[in-house]
């Protein structure tokens, strides 16, 4: 995606030069602690203890997966306040960069529940995948527990016939590649995590995604102000119709309505308690990669909208109070699936672009 103007990269606290990967257009989304504000800003015990449970391993050296140790995800790792919104439950090394996770999908889940009554939603795969990527960062690669993250970009590719609810029950397998570790000092500047997941053998989708970590000093530095905002209340715009963005409570609807047809405004609910969990100075990836999602679904009027395919690329942080449009473009559409491409702007400026997929379960073809 071509860049629109300078972007407020997060800068190496030594260097002072923008610490992202050469040529990748930044993205800073994450739902990062606040300083001072959440249980992040110190080393918590548990956090402490994950640090050390597995020892560095050399390169290329294999781990039997029966004899490693698995280790619990706690809520301070993937960056939740309360466990019902945990979705990995634990994880072992298996060799280096190389890790395997379990993950419980609930039947339901007051915002990551069921879309229809058959079918699980897909989007909790790219949930899975970011709180595992910042467990892995804080346990296994010693990013601190202070540490703000971004992403620069999410892709998943999923079967939604795969995900039935009679099979909420078993658990999730994940196997987890990180590539492109990029240091600073003793601890993490950036990953990339590409995940695999499966239920009782069966594959039910494929993600990848890159993040960046900013110490907290450097995040001051770039957030002075939006920081010094926090407490400002954010308007709440009153949102569409539930059906038309395909969720079921008012509450959960992320869109107001735009000025023409296709077009829509970004709805911000701070105190939302699974798009917001803590207090945060710009609106965090997840809650656009769901913005887009709802836009999808009411520029078509599929539902549900079961994404297939799902891919994000942010440019820049979205602002709590400046209004950000989310434009679409129906790219095709049949009996069988339907493409939309949601970009999201603020104040003339690009901060994503989403492309999603959606195929009606029962004719979605295995992509393993």
């Amino acid at each position: 995606m071509p860049q629109t103007g300078p972007l407020s990269a997060p800068k190496d606290d030594q260097t002072g030069r923008e610490a992202r990967p050469a040529n990748r257009t930044v993205a800073a989304v994450e739902n990062a602690p606040q300083a001072g504000r959440g249980p992040h800003t110190t080393v918590t015990p548990d956090l402490a203890q994950h640090t050390a449970v597995t020892p560095d391993l050399a390169p290329h050296t294999t781990v039997t997966p029966d004899l490693a140790p698995h280790t619990t995800v706690t809520t301070h790792l993937a960056h939740r306040t309360t466990a019902a919104d945990v979705f990995p439950t634990r994880w072992r090394r298996i060799s280096d960069g190389r890790f395997r996770f379990t993950a419980h999908w609930p039947a339901a889940h007051p915002f990551f529940g069921p879309v229809d009554d058959r079918h699980q939603d897909t989007m909790v795969v790219g949930e899975t995948l970011r709180q595992a990527s910042m467990v892995l960062a804080h346990a296994e690669y010693g990013a601190p527990a202070d540490t703000h993250f971004v992403m620069w970009d999410l892709t998943v590719r999923a079967d939604p016939s795969a995900l039935p609810l009679s099979d909420a029950a078993e658990p999730v397998d994940i196997d987890v590649v990180c590539s492109e570790v990029r240091r600073r000092g003793r601890g993490l500047s950036s990953m990339r995590t590409t995940m695999e997941f499966r239920r009782a053998g069966r594959f039910v989708a494929r993600g990848t995604g890159s993040t960046g970590c900013t110490s907290p000093l450097a995040y001051r530095r770039l957030r002075e102000r939006q920081l010094a905002a926090l407490e400002t209340p954010v308007p709440l715009l009153e949102g569409i119709a539930p059906e038309l963005a395909g969720r079921s409570r008012a509450e959960d609807v992320v869109l107001a309505p735009g000025d023409r047809p296709g077009v829509w405004l970004l709805r911000v609910d701070t105190r939302h308690p699974v798009l917001f969990p803590r207090p945060n100075d710009h609106v965090p990836g997840m809650t656009l990669f769901e913005a887009a999602r709802q836009a999808a679904t009411a520029a078509t009027g599929r539902h549900p909208f079961l994404p297939s395919s799902m891919t994000a690329t942010f440019a820049r942080y979205a602002e709590l109070h400046s209004p950000c449009r989310l434009e679409t473009e129906v790219l095709g559409t049949d009996s069988a699936e339907v493409t939309v491409r949601v970009s999201g702007r603020q104040d003339g400026k690009s901060v994503f672009t989403a492309t999603l997929t959606s195929a009606r379960p029962a004719r979605v073809r295995s992509l393993s």
